[in-house]
């Protein structure tokens, strides 16, 4: 069963008053996360990757350490990501739940904190890849960055909010300044109950 591209769950303008375009969404959405479909079906058709989920596939052709991932790791990887991310965000306003408030003042002190680390690592991840707030296998919430289309699969861990922070996420909107980008993600585009429900 070939992998298909998700609708958005929301129109491709319905976050642009909050600083995502319609256009950032007609790039990301239907051409880049698109493509990562597409190669990833051609890459896994006729393997033993083919009918898998996709997170046997990803946790499965992920290799520690390696200089570079497989063909087929990075489109199911990039694919499973951005499925994510479209759920990660929605159209505003979005208030956080206590119990996810509470969860984060528990890990991060205050939710000032957490985004301040949050951000730093998006604007930190040098090159391609992502920030993610995580559900650790001990239960405890920390912030991660991960390289090109890694995300916490690989590492037994809970997504529960990552931000896209190659240049194609934010480029028509932001230019060069990856630090505003994150800031107005955190602020203004963040489905706080979806992040919720991942607890």
């Amino acid at each position: 069963m070939a992998f298909e591209l998700p609708d958005l769950p929301y129109a491709h303008d319905a976050l642009a008053s909050q600083g995502m375009s319609q256009e950032t969404m007609e790039y990301h959405h239907d051409i880049h996360h698109k493509a990562y479909v597409d190669n990833g079906n051609k890459l896994i058709a006729g393997t033993e990757w083919e009918g898998k989920s996709l997170e046997d596939i990803v946790k499965g052709t992920y290799q520690a350490g390696a200089v570079a991932q497989s063909g087929v790791f990075n489109n199911a990887s990039q694919h499973w990501n951005h499925t994510q991310f479209w759920e990660m965000m929605a159209p505003g306003p979005n208030a956080m739940p206590s119990e996810l408030e509470a969860a984060i003042k528990e890990s991060f002190g205050t939710v000032e904190e957490f985004k301040s680390q949050f951000s730093a690592a998006g604007a930190g991840q040098f090159g391609s890849g992502w920030a993610w707030l995580v559900k650790d296998a001990d239960g405890g919430l920390k912030v991660t960055k991960t390289e090109n289309g890694v995300n916490p699969l690989c590492f037994g861990q809970t997504a529960l909010l990552g931000c896209d922070v190659w240049e194609h996420s934010y480029y028509i909107d932001f230019r060069n300044k990856r630090p505003a980008y994150l800031a107005n993600f955190l602020d203004n585009l963040v489905n706080w109950e979806n992040v919720a429900s991942r607890l």
